[in-house]
C-alpha cells in the first residue's frame, strides 16, 4: 500500500500541473480575446484620448499608388496631354463605347451631337462633339473634365476609372473621325468597297491577311 507520505508530493505535482494549465489556457484564451477598443471609444495610450488613430502621412492604399500623372489626369505641366497614353485597339474602343453609350450617350447622344435623351426632356445642352472646337481638343482635355467636371456635367471618376475614361476618349475620337473623315482616310481595302458601293463595316482579314491599319502603340504603358 502507498504510505499517505508518499502520496502527498504527488497530490502537489497535480495541482501545480493543475495550476500551469490553467494558466496557459488563460493566455491562450487572451490571445483569441485580444483587447480591442469600441468605435469612438476614448483610450488613455495617446495625449488627445482618441483610439482611432488618424493615417500616417503619405500612406497609400494597396492598388492605389498612381505614379503615371499622365495617365490619372489627362494633364502634363498643367496642360491636357495631345494623346491618350496606353495602347490603342479595337477592344479598347469597343469598351469606350460601352462605356459611353451607359454614361455620355444619356447627355450627349449615341452620336455626340449633344441631343441625349434627358436633353429633349429639358437639360442643358452639352456642345456637340463635333464642334470645331471640340474635334480639335486634345484628348487629355476630355479626360479631365470626365474626371473633375465641367458646367453643368457633373464628374464621372467614381463611377468611371481612369482606363475606362481614356477608352470613353477612343470612342469619342472615332465618333468625330466618323463624321469628318475623307476618301484619303480609308485604307486601299476600303477605298474599293466604297468604289463597289458596298457599306457596313469591313471584314474581319482572314489569317496571314492585314486590315491595312496601323498596329497599336508599342512601348505605351499598360494598366490593369
Amino acid at each position: 500500500m502507498t504510505s499517505s507520505r508518499n502520496r502527498t508530493p504527488r497530490v502537489s505535482m497535480a495541482a501545480a500541473m493543475l495550476v500551469a494549465l490553467t494558466g496557459a489556457a488563460a493566455c491562450r484564451q487572451d490571445m483569441h480575446d485580444t483587447p480591442r477598443y469600441k468605435p469612438l471609444q476614448q483610450s488613455e495610450i495617446f495625449a488627445d484620448k482618441r483610439s482611432a488613430r488618424t493615417i500616417i502621412e503619405g500612406t497609400v492604399a494597396r492598388g492605389f499608388l498612381n505614379e503615371d500623372d499622365v495617365f490619372y489626369t489627362g494633364m502634363q505641366a498643367g496642360a491636357p496631354v495631345e494623346k491618350i497614353p496606353m495602347p490603342l485597339t479595337d477592344a479598347v474602343v469597343a469598351r469606350g463605347r460601352e462605356r459611353y453609350n451607359i454614361y455620355c450617350s444619356p447627355c450627349h447622344g449615341v452620336a455626340g451631337d449633344g441631343d441625349g435623351m434627358i436633353v429633349k426632356r429639358g437639360y442643358r445642352q452639352p456642345t456637340s462633339y463635333h464642334d470645331p472646337r471640340l474635334r480639335n481638343e486634345r484628348a487629355g482635355y476630355f479626360f479631365d473634365v470626365m474626371t473633375r467636371g465641367f458646367g453643368q456635367m457633373p464628374d464621372y471618376a467614381a463611377q468611371v476609372s481612369p482606363k475606362d475614361r481614356w477608352a470613353i476618349v477612343a470612342y469619342i475620337r472615332a465618333l468625330q473621325l466618323s463624321q469628318h473623315a475623307s476618301v484619303g482616310d480609308l485604307t486601299p481595302q476600303e477605298k474599293e468597297r466604297l468604289d463597289r458601293g458596298e457599306t457596313g463595316p469591313v471584314p474581319e482579314p482572314s489569317h496571314g491577311e492585314t486590315s491595312g491599319h496601323a498596329p497599336a502603340a508599342e512601348g505605351a504603358p499598360k494598366h490593369d
